[in-house]
């Protein structure tokens, strides 16, 4: 019995107390509205389930991902199943995102996000001193571009735009040049330009042209942005008390327990509650980034990077689409948001990164060497 205890002696606690607020948070948006408890139901389902998933993954040996032959063929793996939602995925709201698993839907861009960190992790712990040389820049994008036209084909924006920013935030944090950081967004506005007039269906044009000018169509592709603003300003300095929000309350909000949760739980809390909340992501941010510095090698540092880089793309994005100065994408919030997939994702890298902490510091510098200089 004290031999299992032990183990658990490598857990962030304040991980993982930080985590409990934020998932609380969205079940106690669901369940605020009425007397249906579907939504809420299902996310306890979803919540055990992470859990387990992330309990597991903390004691799992992750060493074996700095295997060149392993992140090969979980990569090419997470190609061949997105290529798949193109045979047998489901449709919902426009995108061909979701395998339907009996009672439930699995959207497996998620876990995809997970990989691709694992394989820029890998590339980057080997090659990031050479980061000035402009082809590790291109093979690298090379791995987020295979991934990143299967999303955009779906089509998914969003999760296409969380991709990029996964692939850009390592690459900068690897140490691009100002000239090559440069070039990368003049082809990152090329690439836009590509996109917009050969992939974007006419609906995601009408979410960016609706961003631009807000009241363009406000009944239209611009009620849901209009009304999920509302929300949040009627929320007020301590918001209207759970239970109390109007504009989820009588149905003007759609989707609030999804895309448009913060809104919903920002009405309900208002802007002190909305400080607690970001306070708890902060938290959980910040550990992650703690653990990712004192991670073993340079795989665990970028991997842990990876990480962090999903939850404030996720928050960035989602919070910004609520509050009306960024387009509607269908990005989630982070831990809040009903469904399982990105909760599972979520806790899935959490996990994994608490795993790496229980060799953090085992022979870092000699592994470090190892990985930089390669065999003598």
């Amino acid at each position: 019995m004290s031999d299992f205890l032990s183990r658990f002696r490598h857990f962030d606690w304040v991980l993982v107390t930080s985590m409990v607020p934020l998932v609380s948070a969205g079940l106690i948006t669901f369940t605020s509205f009425g007397t249906d408890s579907y939504f809420f139901s299902r996310q306890i389902i979803w919540i055990v389930i992470a859990t387990a998933i992330f309990i597991i993954s903390a004691f799992i040996d992750w060493r074996f991902l700095r295997n060149s032959n392993v992140v090969a063929v979980l990569y090419i793996t997470t190609l061949l199943i997105l290529f798949a939602l193109f045979l047998t995925g489901s449709i919902f709201r426009g995108a061909q995102s979701w395998f339907s698993v009996g009672l439930f839907a699995v959207q497996p861009i998620d876990i995809a996000k997970i990989v691709l960190v694992i394989t820029l992790a890998k590339y980057f712990s080997r090659r990031h001193i050479e980061i000035s040389y402009f082809r590790h820049i291109v093979v690298s994008g090379i791995y987020c571009l295979c991934l990143l036209l299967l999303v955009l084909a779906q089509p998914d924006f969003g999760s296409g735009v969380i991709v990029f920013l996964i692939w850009f935030g390592i690459v900068v944090v690897s140490g691009i040049s100002p000239k090559h950081l440069g070039l990368v967004f003049g082809l990152g506005l090329l690439t836009f330009v590509v996109l917009w007039m050969l992939v974007f269906r006419p609906y995601q044009k009408d979410r960016v042209l609706t961003f631009l000018d807000p009241e363009r169509d406000i009944r239209g592709s611009g009620y849901n942005a209009f009304q999920s603003v509302v929300a949040v300003g009627a929320g007020g300095l301590y918001g209207k008390g759970v239970g109390y929000g109007t504009q989820s309350r009588l149905s003007y909000l759609p989707e609030y327990e999804t895309d448009f949760v913060f809104a919903a739980f920002a009405e309900e809390w208002g802007f002190i509650g909305v400080l607690l909340l970001f306070s708890f992501l902060g938290i959980v941010i910040w550990r992650v980034l703690a653990n990712a510095i004192r991670g073993s090698t340079n795989f665990e540092l970028f991997f842990g990077v990876g990480v962090a880089i999903i939850l404030m793309a996720h928050l960035t994005i989602n919070v910004g689409m609520n509050i009306g100065i960024l387009p509607v994408t269908g990005v989630t919030m982070p831990f809040m948001s009903y469904g399982g997939s990105h909760l599972v994702a979520e806790f899935l890298g959490l996990g994994m990164l608490v795993g790496m902490r229980r060799y953090s510091k085992a022979a870092h510098s000699e592994v470090t060497n190892q990985e930089l200089l390669g065999p003598a």
